[in-house]
């Protein structure tokens, strides 16, 4: 996070980052911020609520920045503390003692009254020590806020709190404080249970690893680790540093960094990842990386500014939040003041006013949109997808139209053989012989799609002699006393002819998008080799599954040729393509594609299709585990390079758009219907505490309905 101040970029030394512990109010930490920005010290904060973190500009010790949220309990430690923080269960926490505490008075009070009347001055006793123990943190926050005139919920609530004890409402003032101190513990929770995709993914790298320096054997630090150095990595060892394979082979479990459930073959000069698995064989890693730069740091710190992004639908609800709390104020004192002038009795409308305060606590709403864009943040980094803001997700689930890059992205990226047409005299086996033989010395990307069939069918290449290229026809070379020529199918027909069964079949290849060479030996014809980009094993039914998503438009940017383009079109059912482009009239086709269909992603490599990626609703680029241009370019980033995540992020997305709107319905919904009940004058402060608490509950479990949500 680089904190801008004036319009000058501030250097990252002068920055303090700071974990939060006991953050669980969305006001409250408005507070908090507003309170260290008053330490003389301090030039600029930040507070980043979703991912509890703190940034700092200027000077502050932990002490300060511990008394300046002492009003709420807030913790805090350096960002690089290591330390692991003990979690204090629910029933040990201070303000669940003092709830638990209330709820015994409370009992009490209502056993005591039970047998001797509300007016019992025992009862009435035992009532209000539960509003004093229940409400201390309340009315400690609440009376500094209203000599300060900042009316936050705990504001609220000490005004309906006293109130109700002024009126003589002991009974429903201490239940309230008890169903209060309930709804608070139940957004902590929420907001603890968001935020644990983070806590899991800084947990996923070890603090230390053993290092080979000179002749000695270490165990250091990954701070004192540097680039260079050899990490040991036994089997069952997570790896705790980004690098290469030095020595060694091992099947390395990478689920934690791409998603990908099966562990991928590491080999010498393999790329591997801080915090992935080394499940069979001991390796020795050449550091690449420093500890704040490996991939699983960016990770971290990318899902934790993605946290920081308001959603649209955030930033409604905060704007909304700003007029609603006063005007709640506002129909509280007309409701108590101003409707008894009229229809008298005014102990009963004063009583109503003080109910509306309570409904009007805005927990629910306040954290309606965070805790459902924090859960969903979270669990796609988990499975591999790394969405670097709420308003990616919140756009990603509007998306009408799907736009992909071919190359690498539908298909595998890699020239394959995909059809070996002989002649009549000669088998399969001695044609790739031939071949190969020819190609090992070329640097054709089709020469090496050859060399690597004959490896796949172990067929040994024949020894070349006298290789000799021919620009933009082929190349030949001698082998087993004759001339071996392979090019193109002009070039080979300017010597021989080509039989005309096979020129049909040839045809037929080339017209579905294959690359044709031809082979012969001095002036008679050997065979023809077809050799495509293959399409991706998984593409066809990603494309079903988008389908059945809801994208009815998927489009192919290739700068293939036409005929190339249509037969992986046809194979992959998509509804549009646009061929023969380059990197600026990809560009081009996506804003027509805009104009067409208004909402369109674009997936691709995060390289080539840059300008496209960056003008499309949302960028989604593949491979975004090896690839920091990916990382830093796209909105969405496929870790593991796998497509089947798509589908996965569009349902994700789209179920949050649908939960975000549940929330912010239950959140209102609840609330508008208490306070309606104020017409009859049937509002009472238990229904307006069990419609705050109620729409916190409803909110809270129906955003976590998000953590179980898998590929």
């Amino acid at each position: 996070m680089n904190i801008r101040k004036k319009g000058i970029a501030l250097k990252k030394s002068e920055q303090q980052e700071y974990r939060l512990q006991n953050l669980s109010c969305a006001s409250c930490a408005k507070k908090f911020e507003k309170n260290i920005q008053n330490i003389s010290t301090v030039e600029e904060v930040q507070l980043n609520f979703g991912a509890a973190k703190l940034t700092v500009i200027g000077e502050a010790s932990i002490e300060q920045l511990e008394e300046a949220g002492a009003f709420d309990g807030i913790k805090v430690k350096r960002a690089d503390d290591k330390r692991v923080e003990k979690n204090t269960p629910f029933f040990k926490k201070k303000e669940n003692i003092l709830a638990g505490i209330s709820l015994v008075f409370v009992l009490a009070g209502y056993l005591t009254a039970s047998f001797k009347g509300d007016d019992y001055l025992p009862a009435i006793a035992l009532f209000l020590l539960a509003i004093v123990i229940g409400g201390y943190d309340i009315f400690k926050t609440g009376f500094k806020n209203l000599f300060r005139l900042e009316f936050d919920m705990k504001t609220l609530m000490t005004i309906a709190i006293i109130g109700a004890a002024i009126i003589g409402e002991w009974q429903e003032g201490a239940v309230v404080v008890f169903l209060f101190a309930v709804s608070e513990a139940l957004e902590a929770y929420s907001m603890n249970k968001a935020r644990q995709s983070i806590s899991s993914l800084m947990d996923i790298a070890p603090a230390t690893a053993m290092v080979r320096r000179g002749n000695q054997l270490v165990e250091l630090a990954t701070e004192d680790i540097l680039i260079g150095d050899i990490l040991i990595v036994k089997p069952g060892q997570k790896i705790a540093m980004d690098g290469k394979v030095q020595s060694g082979i091992s099947s390395v479990n990478q689920a934690p960094i791409t998603g990908e459930s099966i562990p991928v073959k590491k080999e010498i000069g393999d790329e591997v990842f801080a915090g992935t698995l080394n499940e069979e064989g001991a390796l020795e890693i050449v550091v690449t990386k420093h500890v704040k730069d490996t991939t699983i740091a960016k990770i971290i710190h990318l899902v934790e500014e993605a946290q920081a992004e308001k959603a649209p639908a955030q930033k409604f609800v905060d704007q909304f939040a700003k007029y609603y709390t006063p005007l709640i104020i506002l129909i509280a004192l007309l409701v108590a003041f101003v409707t008894p002038l009229f229809l008298g009795d005014w102990n009963h409308w004063i009583y109503q006013g003080l109910a509306v305060l309570v409904v009007g606590c805005p927990c629910a709403l306040v954290i309606s949109t965070p805790v459902a864009i924090v859960t969903a943040i979270g669990n796609a980094a988990r499975q591999g997808v790394l969405i670097k803001g709420g308003v990616h997700l919140e756009q990603l689930g509007r998306i009408k139209a799907i736009a992909f890059d071919k190359t690498g992205t539908l298909t595998n990226g890699v020239p394959e053989v995909t059809n070996v047409l002989v002649a009549d005299h000669i088998t399969e086996e001695t044609l790739i012989r031939l071949v190969a033989a020819v190609e090992q010395s070329s640097q054709h990307p089709l020469a090496r799609a050859i060399l690597q069939y004959a490896r796949e069918h172990k067929v040994q290449p024949a020894i070349a002699e006298q290789f000799q290229s021919v620009t933009g026809k082929g190349a030949y070379a001698e082998i087993e006393g004759a001339r071996i020529s392979v090019g193109s199918l002009t070039w080979i027909q300017e010597t021989v002819s080509i039989p005309k069964a096979m020129q049909s079949a040839i045809s037929n290849l080339q017209k579905e998008g294959k690359s044709v060479i031809a082979a012969m030996s001095g002036e008679t014809f050997l065979g023809s080799i077809a050799i495509a980009d293959k399409v991706r094993s998984n593409s066809v039914s990603v494309i079903q599954k988008l389908r059945a998503n809801g994208i009815a438009h998927t489009v192919m940017l290739t700068g293939d040729a036409e005929p190339t383009a249509r037969a992986i079109a046809q194979e992959l059912q998509l509804t549009d393509i646009r061929a023969g482009l380059l990197p600026e009239d990809k560009l081009q086709a996506m804003k027509e594609l805009q104009s067409q269909y208004g909402s369109v992603a674009m997936v691709g490599d995060g390289i080539n299709d840059a300008p496209a990626l960056a003008n499309a609703t949302v960028g989604i680029a593949m491979g975004g585990a090896g690839t920091d241009t990916a990382l830093e370019t796209a909105d969405v980033a496929l870790m593991a390079d796998d497509l089947e995540k798509l589908p996965y992020t569009i349902r994700l997305s789209r179920k949050t758009l649908r939960i975000v709107k549940e929330n912010i319905m239950f959140a209102l919904g609840l609330k508008l219907i208490a306070l309606l009940l104020i017409i009859p004058g049937w509002l009472t402060l238990w229904i307006a505490i069990f419609a705050d608490m109620g729409a916190t509950l409803l909110v809270v479990l129906n955003s976590l309905r998000l953590m179980r949500m898998q590929k």
